[in-house]
């Protein structure tokens, strides 16, 4: 289970005196812990959200310490990012995730921008997890314009 492994990653960064995976995987047990005792109850499906919000907030905060050229604080945030994702399943590629797109389109039988709810409805409930949902909508939008 994936508090078991957190828990000794944070064992054996603590020894390592590895500060900033330290903060990292502390931060993911302390939302396994909120996940735990919230209404929404733990799950593998819930855990795995929580931890793609972790990584999606960190990146966009990253984003933004660039804009006010402050560097250093971005390199760590991006540095916590990369240690959370290790503990996500793999993401699929850009042409992995094009391929997919185009089954659902054929196999719900789009034909426009018109669509696009209709895709991305399937689309999102199938990659969720494996893609993320910005990419997956660049893409249908891509593919609904030819």
């Amino acid at each position: 289970m994936l508090e078991e492994k957190i828990n000794a990653d944070i064992k054996s960064a603590m020894l390592a005196k590895e500060a900033s995976k330290l903060e990292a995987l502390r931060a993911i047990k302390s939302a396994i812990i909120l996940l735990k005792t919230s209404a929404e109850g733990y799950s593998d499906e819930t855990e795995q959200k929580a931890m793609q919000k972790m990584v999606k907030q960190r990146k966009e905060t990253a984003e933004v310490y660039k804009t006010q050229n402050r560097p250093e604080l971005a390199d760590v945030e991006l540095a916590q990012a990369a240690i959370i994702e290790a503990y996500l399943p793999k993401q699929m590629s850009e042409d992995e995730i094009r391929a997919e797109v185009a089954t659902i389109i054929t196999s719900v039988g789009a034909s426009s921008a018109a669509d696009m709810g209709k895709v991305m409805g399937v689309a999102s409930k199938q990659l969720a997890g494996k893609a993320d949902g910005k990419t997956i909508s660049g893409i249908v939008k891509e593919l609904l314009s030819k």
